[in-house]
């Protein structure tokens, strides 16, 4: 006779996958590489990307995943957009160290390389300014701000980019909320709405990420899930890349934002738009099924 044991308390899927992460953390370099190895030619497809993608920490992910948008098969500068300009300036200053180490060139070049004109300056100003990253707000400076990319966009025929530029490259978080409150007491409009009246194209993406990711990081992610899975087809690079990066960080702030906007849980619609071991996967990384 087989005695089965349960144990007292279920663990969810989520657990288990962070056990994995964790017990994967514990290995030495070697031990590290041969079980990439193993699970690479174990695996096929999307549940394989994912899980690659899953292993390493959060600044290789992102290193990796810039990597690829800049110099894989197919270059991606929307994905390397949506990465470096959601990210803080530690994050991103951690993502270019890694970078470098893992793949012999710098950020910057391969941004140099595949990105053009005002979407090329924002980027290689995001990554290489210097920003403070505190709650403190100088309104004063915030009222100034606000002038400027009044006179840089609506008030002038045409766009002087440089200013948005400057302002969305070099200010931080607390301070661009601040400049988006007093631009919309000085001229009854928002940041956004001047910004997609006066850009376009992946400037415009830019500049959008990283204001709405100042406002509402879960609420701009949850708007790219939504994005990668409306419509015929699915872009599960997007998935992937959104799930495994903001799991341990704030997905089931994500999840409620998902929830408040399409009145249905981002795992319903995830278990729809996947199959197999690959939608289990991203189901455990979601965690349990509620808003």
């Amino acid at each position: 006779m087989v005695t089965i044991t349960v144990p007292l308390v279920l663990t969810s899927p989520r657990d288990d996958a962070m056990q994995l992460y964790r017990a994967f953390k514990g290995f030495g370099c070697d031990t590290a590489a041969k079980i990439t190895k193993r699970l690479s030619s174990e695996l096929s497809g999307d549940v394989k990307k994912a899980v690659l993608l899953w292993l390493p920490d959060p600044a290789t992910r992102d290193a990796t995943i810039l990597r690829d948008a800049l110099s894989g098969d197919v270059i991606d500068l929307k994905a390397a957009t949506e990465v470096i300009c959601s990210r803080t300036q530690a994050q991103i200053q951690q993502v270019k160290q890694i970078y470098h180490a893992l793949f012999g060139v710098y950020l910057e070049n391969d941004i140099e390389l595949q990105a053009k004109d005002d979407h090329k300056k924002l980027l290689l100003a995001y990554v290489s300014a210097i920003r403070y990253e505190g709650p403190e707000v100088d309104r004063g400076m915030a009222d100034q701000d606000a002038k400027h990319l009044y006179k840089a966009g609506e008030k002038k025929l045409g766009t002087d980019e440089k200013a948005f530029i400057r302002i969305f490259s070099e200010r931080s978080c607390s301070h661009l909320l601040a400049v988006n409150a007093s631009y919309r007491n000085m001229y009854g409009n928002s940041l956004k709405k001047a910004i997609k009246s006066e850009t376009s194209g992946l400037f415009e993406f830019g500049l959008l990420s990283i204001l709405q990711s100042a406002e509402n990081p879960a609420k701009f992610f949850a708007k790219r899930l939504h994005k990668a899975m409306e419509g015929m087809g699915t872009n599960d690079t997007t998935l992937i890349r959104i799930i495994v990066t903001r799991a341990e960080i704030d997905m089931q702030y994500i999840k409620a934002e998902y929830h408040k906007k399409h009145r249905k849980s981002l795992n319903d619609a995830v278990h729809k738009e996947t199959s197999g071991n690959y939608r289990s996967f991203l189901l455990s990384l979601l965690g349990p099924n509620h808003p």
